[in-house]
């Protein structure tokens, strides 16, 4: 009896080392309770000061080599040489490719010029296609193109320009992360990309997010996505939402159609602000204005008020990240978002809003095709 005893309890250790062993923790997930574990994972980052990611070849740039080769030249190699890369007009840069697997856990950035301009692609594996095809403003919560403060989980904007997310972003095979100035002026760009290296699980799925815009809607419904096809689940809105009428504006209900829903969605919302978790109109029953909030999962960060001279209409920019309760879909998704407001004698007022949207979901590739993103004069802030 004893010596089965002992073997119970020896079997019982040796279960929990290994559950705490390096090898068993791939160093995704984190989160104040897993922060203490040990893992293999390593530790890498991709700027402007190492391309490549490599072990002990940061900050490496001569004064031939580096954009800030000016401000360094007193000091020379290793004294901040090329902290930022420059993009020309009609140029694509690759920010990073980086050999799997791993996942990408943080992103920081603040690029110059428009930032409807500047288009941010993602591409997974071997893909031809991108996973993630967005203006890098809109990506971030930014999309009316001037700085909002944005404290969110997986996404934050702080001063003067600085642009975060959280997101994570396992690959397998490889990642390759681009940025196109489609503008007439030359950008500078200072980024990090930090990720690790490491196992990335079976059932990991991959980011993706794509943007629209209609201005003004047709029929007072905004489509925030059609078309995706696979399993996945959907995780996060972004709306930039321009008003061109008077009164209250958030009336409509926000539908999603999947696997299979034809004339009636699965999930209908009851109103836009309910949606982005606020009530009554986001007023603050003090003031009679509308009240900025930003929160971990939900906020209406942003609200840009006529001036009386050029600054004529409302807008305004909203997210709701699904991080606790992510859409699940088997086969398809299809989002829209109705457009309407107040009229006379308590009726529904169709709209004609400028709404532009990205929208963020995983999925198991291969994913559907995106559309063509808008053409420069189309995703212009006017």
């Amino acid at each position: 009896m004893k010596n089965l005893l002992f073997f119970c309890v020896c079997s019982l250790l040796a279960t929990a080392t290994l559950a705490q062993s390096p090898a068993n923790f791939n160093g995704l997930d984190m989160n104040l309770g897993n922060l203490y574990r040990m893992s293999n994972a390593k530790t890498r980052s991709i700027s402007p000061e190492n391309f490549t990611g490599e072990p002990g070849k940061g900050g490496a740039a001569t004064l031939e080599q580096g954009n800030a080769r000016n401000a360094a030249r007193d000091l020379g190699q290793g004294w901040k040489v090329n902290p930022f890369v420059l993009i020309e007009p009609g140029q694509t840069f690759t920010l990073g490719e980086i050999t799997g697997p791993g996942a990408i856990q943080h992103i920081w950035m603040t690029p110059t010029g428009n930032w409807r301009y500047s288009i941010l692609r993602f591409y997974w594996d071997d893909e031809k296609e991108p996973s993630v095809e967005v203006p890098v403003g809109d990506f971030f919560g930014m999309g009316w193109g001037e700085y909002a403060h944005l404290n969110s989980l997986p996404v934050t904007v702080n001063p003067g320009s600085a642009f975060n997310c959280y997101w994570t972003m396992p690959f397998r095979k490889k990642c390759r992360i681009t940025m196109e100035n489609i503008g007439a002026e030359r950008m500078s760009l200072y980024y990090q990309v930090d990720y690790t290296l490491t196992d990335v699980p079976a059932d990991a799925a991959y980011l993706h997010a794509q943007f629209r815009r209609n201005n003004p809607t047709k029929g007072s419904l905004f489509t925030l996505i059609d078309g995706i096809k696979g399993k996945g689940h959907y995780v996060g809105t972004y709306m930039a939402w321009g008003v061109n009428n008077n009164g209250w504006w958030g009336e409509g209900e926000i539908k999603f159609f999947m696997d299979g829903d034809s004339k009636f969605p699965t999930i209908a919302g009851t109103g836009t602000e309910d949606y982005f978790c606020g009530s009554y109109n986001f007023e603050n029953k003090k003031t009679h204005q509308y009240q900025e909030f930003s929160t971990a999962y939900t906020g209406l960060h942003q609200v840009i008020r006529p001036d009386g001279l050029y600054t004529t209409q409302q807008r305004f920019g909203l997210y709701r990240w699904h991080i606790m309760d992510p859409i699940r879909f088997e086969k398809e998704l299809k989002i829209t978002i109705q457009d309407l407001g107040w009229r006379s004698e308590g009726r529904y007022l169709p709209q004609q809003s400028d709404i532009s949207a990205v929208v963020y979901w995983y999925q198991a590739e291969p994913h559907a095709s995106f559309p063509k993103l808008p053409a420069k004069n189309d995703l212009e802030v006017n």
